[in-house]
């Protein structure tokens, strides 16, 4: 089967950073099902294993999370799904990637494809949705609210992946207010169309910006990139009792400047169900099932920014590139192996 892979971690622009491949089909065992690929979308996390993660000498890595596709056979312990249905996930670290024909997933983490979307519109949902789904409502809780605030939520890096999702998911199912930062005028304008209430600079202060709003202090912040660079501004303008919860990789982060304000800090990785293979593990596969009948109601969209055309290693190359300058607005999707 054709995929695109890498034998050694190199920068973006050398032409064997990624490179277009021949692989066995793999075989479902278990769990597993057998997803022919037809779509994919590319996140932070792709760039990220591709600069750090050196596979066995020899062999070939294959990146890819997100993922739609159709089944075309199922291990011997499979109870939810058969050949021929229409799917969506966003797989397993642990896992070879989706960048190939034929991919191999775990049925519990996989959900049934929104009706409504093709097969670029679908791919570009799964990883955002439940790292935006899981921080929301089972890390920050933000249905319960903090003493005392107007019922309000900061998203920095709005216009992101995972910030495009979790405003949506926010707005439908919440009656939150909804902060959202965004630096360019386009990128101002993306967040207000999924819904955010209100649009700050993350290149200026955040607590002064947050101030001259409405809403008072935010009981919620929800920080997808910089951290670091954000985390004072942020403990000044969360009220107390409030909570933060943060998705990226901040080099040093001290938690002590949280303990005045009695304000709770909260780490999301999605792949850690799938990892671990944690009793909940299945509530992927639910909420991925729930995110496609809100979309086929018409209540939150696909976030898919540009389509960067088939699935090969010149294409994902630029992809990589593209979410490496920071200035993705959206979800990067790739369909078909083409010819």
């Amino acid at each position: 089967m054709r995929a695109v892979g890498y034998q050694s971690p190199l920068p973006i622009d050398d032409p064997d950073a990624l490179q277009d491949i021949e692989l066995p089909e793999p075989v479902p065992t278990g769990h597993d099902l057998l997803v022919e690929v037809r779509a994919v979308s590319v996140n932070p996390v792709d760039t990220k294993v591709r600069r750090s993660a050196a596979p066995e000498p020899g062999q070939w890595r294959v990146l890819g999370w997100d993922a739609a596709g159709v089944v075309t056979a199922t291990g011997p312990d499979v109870r939810d799904f058969t050949a021929g249905d229409e799917v969506f996930y966003a797989g397993s670290l642990h896992r070879s990637g989706t960048n190939a024909q034929f991919h191999l997933v775990d049925e519990r983490i996989v959900g049934h494809k929104p009706k409504s979307l093709d097969w670029a519109q679908a791919a570009a949902l799964p990883l955002t949705a439940i790292t935006a789904w899981e921080m929301l409502f089972d890390r920050l809780d933000i249905r319960r609210p903090v003493p005392g605030t107007v019922p309000s939520l900061l998203i920095v890096g709005g216009a992101g992946g995972v910030g495009s999702m979790a405003i949506q998911l926010a707005r439908a199912l919440t009656d939150l207010t909804i902060i959202a930062t965004a630096s360019r005028p386009e990128t101002q304008e993306w967040v207000r169309s999924l819904g955010a209430h209100h649009v700050i600079d993350h290149r200026n202060a955040l607590a002064g910006q947050v101030a001259n709003l409405p809403t008072g202090a935010p009981g919620f912040v929800f920080s997808t990139t910089q951290t670091d660079q954000h985390f004072a501004d942020i403990v000044e303008l969360l009220a107390p009792q409030g909570h933060l919860g943060l998705i990226d990789d901040p080099e040093e982060l001290s938690a002590l400047p949280l303990k005045r304000k009695s304000l709770s800090l909260h780490w999301e990785l999605m792949f850690t169900r799938p990892m671990f293979e944690t009793a909940d593990m299945a509530k992927q596969g639910t909420l991925l099932n729930e995110i496609a009948a809100l979309v086929d109601s018409g209540r939150i969209h696909t976030t898919l920014g540009e389509n960067f055309g088939p699935i090969n290693a010149n294409n994902l190359r630029r992809a990589h590139a593209l979410i490496e300058s920071g200035r993705a607005k959206g979800k990067i999707v790739l369909t078909g192996f083409g010819q």
